[in-house]
């Protein structure tokens, strides 16, 4: 079967308007989008701002499974404040805050969520070394390996998501009242710049790293299989929730995003680009603040798992909750005699070989 033809250039209001008017025409979506929008802010900023300061200031022990959920708190915590400037672009239905803020906010968002599933992705790869090249991970989790990891993940993030800061422009529009109002939009003055931003964003932000994910967590079952240790282990747990609970409320927005790039195989007169268009601009604002609120699920998520040590520690449960991800053997008699960065780095090994979990020491 012939692909369908598509002419060269398409005006960029063919492309944006259905968009806009699924953003902040209609009064009961942008009602209802501020209202999400204001109760993630409430829920997302204090909460991943108590899992910064848990770390901080009241774990003892930080693995490297903590020290990823640090920088994705940082990340979830850093857009949940930015999200005040969407209520108020819902509220008003306007944008007011310039064309630099149009393309910046954009941008951040876009970051955060590249960081977001490449930090998940880096947790389920540590877990992954950690149970199958346990012996490896000594050599591999030094705090200098570690930071120069993090930093490049970053500055990766942060060059994915330049399409969003290119194609994203602050312009007047007219809705279906004839009323004009000021909108922050994609703007493309091709079809495949729609074709490519939006593919990129779902094979780069969610189909790679979940592959990389799935392999990861495939591999370790296999492993865990093979050794007669059976024990569950807690950071295994918790990361498996993380990368649920990510994919749930991500899966909607990309799912529509290849709704949208499908649609642009089509001609403009064909009945079949009607209705994919109609099934993406219904949806987009709806799969975005499903996106927005799985910034503020990871303090919920953590909150039930550690609720056991609540009565015991009061404010200090999820310090102790992602001391779990540490050794086990911190306070034994064992882990106590142990004097030397040798006895330390053994003690590691058979340990990790054991529970798939490691720490990094100072000087390592």
């Amino acid at each position: 079967m012939n692909s369908p033809t598509y002419p060269a250039p398409v005006p960029t209001s063919n492309i944006t308007n259905i968009e806009d008017e699924s953003l902040v025409s209609n009064d009961f979506s942008t009602a209802l989008g501020a209202l999400i929008l204001t109760l993630v802010f409430l829920l997302g900023v204090p909460g991943n701002l108590f899992i910064i300061w848990s770390i901080l200031a009241r774990a003892r022990r930080r693995s490297v499974t903590t020290i990823l959920i640090l920088n994705l708190a940082c990340a979830d915590s850093f857009i949940m404040a930015l999200t005040l400037f969407f209520v108020v672009y819902l509220a008003k239905q306007t944008w007011v805050f310039g064309n630099v803020m149009c393309k910046v906010l954009f941008y951040l968002c876009n970051t955060n969520m590249y960081a977001s599933i490449f930090l998940i992705t880096l947790m389920s790869v540590h877990r992954l070394v950690a149970v199958v090249w346990p012996r490896k991970l000594r050599f591999l989790a030094t705090k200098k390996i570690v930071t120069r990891v993090i930093l490049g993940l970053w500055v990766l993030v942060m060059i994915v998501a330049i399409p969003s800061l290119l194609f994203r422009k602050e312009r007047e529009d007219k809705d279906e009242r004839n009323k004009t109002r000021v909108v922050c939009a994609p703007e493309h003055d091709y079809a495949r710049q729609v074709r490519f931003q939006y593919s990129l964003e779902t094979v780069a932000g969610f189909i790679l790293p979940y592959a990389v994910i799935v392999t990861s967590y495939v591999l370790i079952l296999r492993r865990l299989r093979q050794t007669k240790f059976k024990r569950k282990v807690r950071s295994e747990k918790l990361i498996l929730a993380i990368v649920v609970t990510f994919g749930v409320f991500w899966l909607p927005y990309h799912v529509i995003n290849m709704v949208q790039v499908a649609a642009e195989w089509f001609s403009e007169e064909s009945v079949m680009r009607d209705k994919l268009d109609h099934i993406w601009k219904s949806s987009r604002a709806v799969t975005s603040a499903l996106a927005f609120i799985s910034s503020c699920a990871n303090p919920v998520l953590y909150t039930f798992a550690g609720k056991s040590y609540i009565k015991q520690n009061g404010f200090a449960f999820m310090a102790r909750l992602f001391e779990g991800t540490s050794l086990d053997q911190t306070g034994t008699r064992k882990g106590r005699s142990l004097a030397s960065d040798t006895q330390v780095g053994l003690r590691d090994m058979e340990s990790t070989a054991s529970t798939g979990k490691t720490v990094i020491h100072d000087g390592q």
